[in-house]
């Protein structure tokens, strides 16, 4: 717990994220691929690639055919800084920033927040990207309650005039500050520390639980996986909280392109991926809503997901997820066999389902897919709150499917 801990604490944005990634890979002995380079790979070996400094696939090598994929995402909802950002008022300096993603923009007021993202610095010609994690903290300053009477009545923070964090007073050459590079993607982030809570410590709050447990567990068990059969894969994905519609997200053809690459260093040029994906299966691993303890009118009435409960399992007869009858039998009876807690959820059929980046991947490669998660509170807050005994099932049940094998035929399944 300590390493997720640390995990959740410092990868800021989706650079950090897969650069704390990165580091964990070469530290268990995985060799970087490039996807402009040559692929050689062999039986057993331990390999990764990423795309844009903020999405990452690792995967490693078994016995047999197929794919065994946990989709999660890198990126979590904050404000990105615009160019030009510095704006002032009186003596006040601000930074022009626009919402990243569906936050719940309240939560960011009078907190510590940080800079962090990407520079692009120019050296000899040559255009270099760095990550980059500022020194300082700003705050979102809230508006008196003297000057506001009916705030707790009503506020909807209005982006272009709330949500500007304060950069400081008295005059600030913003690029100097970052050293003057050519270019950035900056965001202002949470930058609390995660914190255990409740009378015995069993639940964990911190920034970016959705989706940085789930990418940290899918890393987690692909490195404690044995016995593996087929190529284990844990694509961490970009742009989740904005659709996955960039080339480094759900949406592009990274996935896709890089179980091309695979199956054609396994199997030689004439690989057909078609056959290998036939027998894979995906799980888009997502966090999922708990039951709110002030709200549980908010929850459908049979399949309510609660904190401590085990896995989620989750369903949409809309398609949100992409779970079906069999895809769901197998992830139970995965979890079944490796003793593993596990529960399902469904929103209520009144209310709008949010979207995850599972049923998108299937645009790219049609695989049996299941979608999983962590039951959490306070989704898209700047401080978001799930139960550690829940990440643990979920560790146990990721390791469970990478260890299992698969043949698949059609309409029927043999686990092995």
């Amino acid at each position: 717990m300590k390493e997720l801990l640390q995990y959740l604490e410092t990868s800021y944005t989706a650079y950090q994220a897969v650069e704390n990634a990165k580091n964990l890979l070469l530290k268990n002995g995985f060799l970087p691929l490039a996807e402009n380079g040559d692929w050689r790979l062999a039986a057993g070996g331990k390999y990764f690639t990423e795309r844009n400094g903020s999405a990452l696939i690792a995967f490693t090598v078994g016995s047999g055919n197929g794919f065994k994929i946990i989709a999660s995402h890198t990126d979590s909802p904050c404000l990105k800084l615009k160019e030009n950002p510095v704006t002032s008022t009186e003596k006040f300096d601000k930074l022009n920033v626009e919402p990243y993603g569906g936050g719940i923009w309240y939560t960011f007021f009078d907190r510590k927040l940080r800079l962090a993202g990407r520079l692009v610095r120019e050296e000899n010609g040559v255009l270099r990207t760095e990550n980059y994690v500022s020194g300082f903290t700003v705050v979102i300053p809230s508006l008196a309650i003297h000057m506001q009477r009916d705030v707790n009545e009503k506020f909807a923070p209005n982006p272009q005039v709330d949500l500007l964090p304060l950069l400081g007073m008295d005059g600030q050459e913003f690029n100097a500050l970052l050293g003057n590079p050519v270019s950035y993607d900056l965001y202002a982030v949470c930058a609390e520390a995660p914190f255990a809570g409740g009378s015995r410590g069993e639940l964990i709050s911190s920034p970016r639980v959705d989706d940085l447990t789930g990418v940290y567990a899918s890393l987690e068990a692909l490195l404690a996986a044995q016995n593996m059969s087929g190529v284990n894969v844990a694509a961490c994905l970009d742009n989740e909280e904005i659709g996955s519609h960039t080339r480094q997200g759900a949406g592009s053809d990274f996935l896709k392109n890089t179980l091309k690459r695979i199956d054609a260093a396994l199997n030689g040029a004439n690989a057909d991926l078609s056959r290998s994906a036939a027998n894979s299966f995906l799980v888009s691993l997502d966090n999922a809503h708990s039951l709110h303890p002030n709200h549980p009118e908010k929850c459908d009435p049979t399949n309510r997901a609660v904190m401590g409960g085990g896995v989620v399992i989750k369903g949409h007869a809309g398609g949100a997820y992409t779970t079906d009858a069999l895809s769901s039998a197998v992830m139970k009876t995965l979890f079944q066999r490796a003793d593993v807690k596990y529960q399902t959820f469904f929103n209520r059929s009144d209310m709008r389902s949010g979207g995850t980046l599972g049923a998108i991947s299937l645009g790219q490669i049609g695989v049996l897919s299941a979608d999983l998660g962590l039951a959490q509170l306070a989704m898209h807050s700047a401080v978001e709150t799930f139960a550690a005994s829940d990440y643990a099932e979920l560790s146990k049940g990721l390791k469970a499917f990478y260890e299992s094998a698969f043949e698949i035929g059609g309409t029927e399944i043999k686990i092995l």
